[in-house]
């Protein structure tokens, strides 16, 4: 539902290859009744449907067996309770359930959840940090993209308790333009953002909460934290966010700032996140001097991952990169399903990166 954005489409492209799932409906308002190759000339050939009307989908939901939301913020809520009584598992690319308070959703959104009840039942969506609620669960909330990368960087660090909680995390990050999605505002137009770099939304960009929330869940309870550190009960995690608009199609690059409860060489540091990633296929960490780039994850769902010490700023430095369309929304997506339907996690997502 949902499918004729960005994220649509590249599920699209992602659907049709994969071994396990065939398309039943594609739902599009604006593109009801057209053909999916006339919209998005890229599936001639490949996607041989058209555009559902609105009211299609709910005669042909109870064939489905996954339903995938790539609607704006604020619909998918409305309608994820009738389609969860289909029987059908639900993953939501869009923010509605992604944050588990609705006092929080509110503050951060502007309007009241339509359905608070479903919060607590929803999955966060990040396989590498929440593979077994993902498993259990009948809906999931895909991550942010911002998020997925700054969280892939940061978890090692809060999973091991070594997070200077009394200090503020500082992730800055860039965006390519298809972040904004397919009908974007005047800035990410060609004139304004050709050979222009900027900030924006700075502070209160709506995904610091979601970035902040789930560090605090990975830090280790007070009486069983490794090596001795020591996190205080309910502790949460203060983070800055600054996001950049760079012109580019795709990528996500996060560079985040952390202080550490003591001094950490990189090649521990190194050999901590390699542990940590251990058996999560779309991870790559990557060895000194390597550093991560957007190309070289380009097309793909991997998370190209570094971490190096500052000794001069006592400071841990961890960088990730990903494609937002695929580890950032629809890849990220499949991978869930595979996940809920106990499929090998890598399965229909081996694509290797394009490059140059």
């Amino acid at each position: 539902m949902g499918g004729s954005g960005y994220a649509g489409l590249e599920l699209l492209r992602l659907i049709v290859r994969h071994p396990g799932l065939k398309l039943a409906w594609i739902l599009s308002r604006s593109h009801a009744g057209q053909p999916v190759g006339s919209v998005y000339p890229s599936l001639l050939g490949i996607v041989d449907r058209r555009f559902s009307a609105a009211e299609d989908p709910w005669e042909l939901a109870g064939e489905a067996r996954v339903i995938f939301l790539a609607t704006p913020s604020g619909t998918a809520a409305e309608l994820a309770p009738a389609l969860l009584q289909t029987g059908a598992a639900v993953v939501d690319i869009s923010a509605d359930f992604r944050l588990p308070d609705a006092a929080l959703y509110e503050k951060v959104y502007g309007r009241p959840h339509p359905h608070p009840e479903l919060l607590p039942l929803a999955a966060y969506g990040l396989p590498e940090l929440f593979r077994e609620s993902i498993a259990r669960s009948r809906l999931v909330a895909n991550p942010g993209c911002y998020p997925t990368a700054a969280l892939l960087a940061l978890a090692p660090l809060a999973a091991a308790g070594l997070l200077d909680v009394d200090r503020p995390v500082v992730v800055s990050a860039t965006s390519g333009i298809s972040g904004a999605g397919s009908q974007p505002g005047p800035m990410y137009h060609f004139p304004a953002a050709t050979e222009n770099v900027r900030p924006y939304n700075v502070p209160g960009h709506r995904h610091t909460p979601e970035i902040a929330d789930y560090l605090a869940r990975l830090l280790p309870s007070e009486g069983r934290t490794p090596q001795g550190a020591r996190v205080p009960e309910g502790a949460r995690v203060r983070v800055v966010f600054v996001p950049h608009l760079v012109p580019a199609s795709r990528g996500i690059l996060a560079t985040c700032v952390a202080t550490v409860r003591r001094e950490i060489a990189t090649e521990e540091l190194t050999a901590r996140y390699r542990a940590f990633y251990e058996g999560a296929p779309f991870v790559r960490v990557l060895e000194p001097p390597l550093l991560p780039e957007t190309k070289r994850v380009l097309g793909s769902n991997f998370c190209d991952v570094a971490v190096r010490w500052d000794p001069s700023a006592g400071a841990v430095v961890a960088m990730a990169a990903i494609d937002n369309l695929v580890k950032g929304a629809s890849g990220q997506a499949l991978q869930n399903v595979n996940l809920i339907m106990g499929w090998d996690e890598a399965e229909g997502l081996r694509d290797v990166p394009l490059y140059p």
